[in-house]
């Protein structure tokens, strides 16, 4: 018996030295999330996902973004590398590029290029011929990360985001674990090829989008459930400050309509535990060390987006828990309907947009 105790003892020891002493791949900081749900307006379910239908089935693994081309035709990036593009008429999508990395946000230029935020291989140019150039893929000398999601000014700047300096797409799971603001927006010129660093310090830089006539641009801070205002033009040029805060989900992209509202993707609600967590890193150490399992706990379907007017106030709630189309990681009207990309699914969908605004 004594033999046994020794034993048990012996492994609690083992389990606890485990628990609190093994390597883990993160430096896991405290940090406060916004309390839930404080954004102005109401985020009461305005809407189901009227006239729900897929564009372009089998586009291929997690069409993120969705632009529209010049030439009629609908863009999509692939996990797999691929840029392949649709008609909503029907028809089996063609594949258009290859980046060799993630393209995730894309838009084209007033010359006709894609230009395409890939998480490995930097802010690119693909020509209509499909030829690829490399824009950019560092900062001061330092290579980018995790180039995320972007807008394009009138005048041919690129805004775009750096999501993270810590970990890359495959990895972007350990920046949330990790809770660490290293996150950045940054710009490339076009006339100079210079790329300048707008904003830092941001819990995962996500989605980015202009305000009318570039006044402003803002960007979602997806870990911190909150979109930040760095204005451009006028009296507080160069100052930034909280758009909305408290989103009852988190944001990734994120759009403008050019008639008053940011149409912003949530492929996830709010965590309860995961704000919970947000203060307590060694914790957070533990639970990485358990079984991926045992801290896998994946919500139940959700598709949401929702609208936000430019004084920051929320007007449309779109939701569906049927599971039809979920994980959406963007939203974009083109030609009176809402198209949604998603991480998860293998097809594009569109929306019937809305009814006014409350």
């Amino acid at each position: 018996m004594k033999r046994l105790a020794w034993l048990a003892a012996a492994l609690l020891v083992g389990v606890i030295a485990y628990l609190g002493l093994w390597p883990v791949p993160i430096e896991p900081v405290a940090w406060l999330p916004p309390a839930s749900d404080t954004l102005r307006g109401s985020f009461a379910r305005t809407q189901d996902f009227d006239g729900l239908d897929y564009r372009a089935d089998a586009l291929g693994p997690g069409p993120e973004d969705i632009a529209q081309g010049p030439d009629g035709w609908y863009y999509a990036g692939l996990q797999d590398g691929r840029i392949v593009r649709f008609r909503p008429g029907g028809g089996l999508p063609q594949e258009f590029a290859n980046t060799g990395g993630r393209p995730l946000g894309m838009q084209f230029d007033g010359d006709g290029r894609l230009i395409v935020a890939d998480a490995f291989k930097g802010l690119l140019a693909v020509a209509p011929d499909a030829t690829l150039r490399v824009l950019t893929d560092s900062v001061d000398g330092v290579r980018l990360m995790y180039p995320d999601d972007l807008d394009i000014a009138d005048d041919g700047t690129v805004w775009f985001t750096n999501a993270s300096q810590r970990d890359h797409d495959h990895q972007w799971i350990l920046d949330f674990w990790e809770g660490q603001a290293t996150g950045q927006l940054l710009s490339w010129d076009p006339r100079t090829g210079a790329t300048t660093i707008r904003l830092e310090g941001l819990r995962f830089a996500n989605g980015v989008a202009l305000g009318p006539d570039d006044t402003y641009v803002l960007v979602n801070e997806t870990m911190a459930r909150r979109i930040v205002r760095l204005w451009l033009k006028g009296p507080k040029a160069g100052s930034h400050e909280l758009f909305a805060d408290g989103l009852p989900g988190h944001p990734d992209n994120l759009s403008y309509d050019g008639s008053g509202l940011f149409w912003v993707a949530l492929p996830s609600r709010r965590s309860a535990l995961f704000d919970w967590l947000a203060p307590r890193p060694f914790l957070r150490k533990v639970l990485l060390r358990l079984p991926a399992s045992w801290i896998d706990v994946r919500p139940p379907p959700l598709g949401w987006v929702v609208a936000i007017d430019e004084d920051g106030n929320a007007r449309h709630d779109l939701r569906d828990e049927s599971g039809r189309y979920t994980d959406i990681t963007s939203v974009n009207e083109f030609d009176g309907r809402l198209y949604l990309g998603s991480i998860k699914m293998s097809s594009a969908a569109s929306l019937d947009l809305p009814g006014p605004a409350p």
